[in-house]
Formats: C-alpha cells, sequence, structure tokens
C-alpha cells in the first residue's frame, strides 16, 4: 500500500526521490484553506513549507492524517496544539539551515557596514568620488547582540566571534552554559542586549509574547550606530517603528529577510529607504540547506511505517496547556 502525501510546495528532488519509492505524492494546486480542505480526505502525511497552514480544520477534514512535516524550522504555520489533540505528530528539521541563514545575516550585516548597495549605485551613475563621501565601518571588536539563541543564533554567533572577533551577547529564555565557555558568549536581559550591542540578529520563533517585542520602546535605547537585523519573522518587529527608526536616525542601519506581509507589498516604505537592505525570505535557500530540509520526508516514511522520526518536535515547542498526545519528547530545541 502508497501513503497518500501532500505538499504544499515542491521540494528538492533529493527529498521527492524518497517519497516517490513509498508514497504517492500528491502537489497542492493552491494553499488556500477552502481548497486544501477539498484535498486532505484521503492523505496520511503533510509536507509544509513557508506557503499557507496545517490548521485545526485541515487536520478535522483529514481522518487518515497520522503526521505533519514542516520542511524548515519555523513553526507558527501548524496548530501545534490541534496536533497534539489529534495525536497527529509533527515533524521538522531543526538542524538543516542554521548555516544557511547564518550566513545570510553575515551577508546583510558586511553590506550594511560597507554601504555595499550606496556605492554600487553611486558607481554604476558615474559617482566614483563616492569613496571619499563615505565612512564605513569595521566589525572587528564589535558587540553582537543575538536575540533568540537556537541553532540559527548559535550559528551566527561562531561565524562572527571567530571570523570577525566580534564580543556576543545573546539573550533566550534558555541559558547555554556549554555555549558560554565555548565560545565566550554571556548571557544577558533584553534591556542590556539593546543597549549595549552595536548589532543586533532577530532569531527568535514567532509566538505570542514574541510578535511585536522588538518596539520603538526597545529600538530607541540601541546606539544611534546601531545595527538591526531581522532573520527570523516579520512580525517579532514592529515594521512602523522600524521605518521611524531609519528615518529619524535612530539607529545607521537596519536589514531583513522577513516581513510583516509576505510578499510586501512594492510601496513598504521600508523599501523607500537608503539604510535598509531587504531579500526575499531566502536565507535558507542554498542548495545545502534545500535538500537538507527535504530529508523531512525520512521522518514523515517513519510516522508513516509505524517508526519513531528522528526529529519529532519536542513537547517544550508546543503551546502550554495542550494535550501532548501528538508531541515529541523534550529532545533538540529550536
Amino acid at each position: 500500500m502508497k501513503f497518500n502525501v501532500l505538499l504544499y510546495e515542491p521540494i528538492h528532488e533529493e527529498g521527492m526521490r524518497i517519497l516517490q519509492e513509498r508514497c504517492r505524492v500528491i502537489l497542492a494546486d493552491s494553499v488556500e484553506e477552502p481548497r486544501l480542505l477539498e484535498r486532505v480526505g484521503e492523505i496520511d502525511g503533510i509536507i509544509i513549507r513557508a506557503k499557507g497552514a496545517v490548521t485545526r480544520r485541515i487536520m478535522e477534514a483529514a481522518p487518515r492524517l497520522k503526521v505533519v512535516g514542516r520542511h524548515g524550522v519555523g513553526l507558527d504555520n501548524v496548530d501545534l496544539k490541534a496536533a497534539a489533540e489529534m495525536g497527529i505528530r509533527v515533524v521538522y528539521t531543526p538542524q538543516a539551515n542554521a548555516q544557511s541563514v547564518a550566513e545570510h545575516f553575515t551577508a546583510l550585516v558586511l553590506a550594511l557596514a560597507k554601504r555595499l548597495f550606496p556605492a554600487h549605485r553611486a558607481l554604476c551613475s558615474g559617482r566614483f568620488q563616492y569613496r571619499y563621501e563615505v565612512r564605513t565601518v569595521e566589525l572587528q571588536g564589535k558587540i553582537l547582540g543575538v536575540l533568540g539563541f537556537g541553532r540559527i543564533g548559535q550559528a551566527t554567533a561562531r561565524i562572527c566571534k571567530r571570523g570577525f572577533g566580534m564580543e556576543v551577547l545573546y539573550y533566550d529564555v534558555v541559558q547555554y552554559p556549554e555555549l558560554e565557555e565555548e565560545l565566550g558568549v554571556q548571557r544577558v536581559e533584553l534591556s542590556a542586549l539593546f543597549r549595549e550591542a552595536d548589532v543586533i540578529s532577530i532569531n527568535l520563533p514567532l509566538l505570542p509574547e514574541t510578535r511585536g517585542l522588538v518596539n520603538a520602546e526597545l529600538i530607541r535605547t540601541m546606539k544611534p550606530s546601531g545595527l538591526l537585523i531581522n532573520m527570523a519573522r516579520g512580525p517579532i518587529w514592529r515594521e512602523v517603528d522600524v521605518v521611524r527608526a531609519l528615518r529619524e536616525g535612530w539607529i545607521a542601519g537596519a536589514a531583513a529577510d522577513v516581513f510583516e506581509e509576505e510578499p510586501p507589498s512594492v510601496d513598504n516604505p521600508l523599501l523607500r529607504l537608503e539604510n535598509f537592505i531587504g531579500t526575499p525570505h531566502m536565507a535558507a535557500h542554498s542548495e545545502e540547506a534545500m535538500v537538507r530540509m527535504s530529508m523531512v520526508a525520512k521522518d514523515i516514511l517513519a510516522v508513516l511505517e509505524g517508526k519513531e522520526p528522528e526529529f519529532p518536535v519536542p513537547f517544550s515547542l508546543y503551546p502550554p496547556g495542550c494535550s501532548a498526545r501528538g508531541a515529541g519528547d523534550e529532545g533538540s530545541k529550536v
């Protein structure tokens, strides 16, 4: 018997090959909930990427559904509470994209610090004298603040600590004493991180308590020379406050791979600012990371065949107070 697995979006061919050996793979023609509700009646597994959501209604409409696989790390588009209550396993790829996203952060911070985009535009317009009009900054010896010290935050800290000699501060609800010793990083309170850091990388998961966390009040405490970069989810910072901070010179620059509304409107005021750099939610899209994320297929098959998956979402990441029937153990954290 072949299992029916629904893909919200295509995945790398290596993961596809694994699925196609044992499953009938169905690619959704729409990720809108009404259309998905029509397609899930005989679905045994779902793989979701960034688009759409696996909602309670979709799970209730899929009586055969045993497992949801998140191609990536963020879990904000999967109703974990409903999955746990209905005994549906949720698996993900927590180790797949950390290096790719950390390297993307490095590219963005270097582009801001070295004024690469304005320099390129000046050169293309014949303004070679721009070299006399601008001063860039070095990262050597600066302070990196990592907001959310999971795998991506840790990879970012390693690159900046070992590659640029940056001092690293981090804020997280979890303390990492082994990494503090290994990397010489220091855990601080949120207010201290924003006050002391020269560069801040936002790496938090999107949760009710993190939505809108980075706001005008916090940004105002940053150094005027500070750089703020969102590598996590758009709603974690308030875009209107970031726009104001950049326009009024509270900070020197900002960058993001994510936006409150995706895709962002071409009229989004962030995209009009000289001291902002944006990319279209592509930080995890290296060839290597795409292969690794597609390996969620292995855990989809494991659950469907009655085996234990390698990367179940741990119970610590489920909402408080929900039933744990579909949850993983206290394994790896994001």
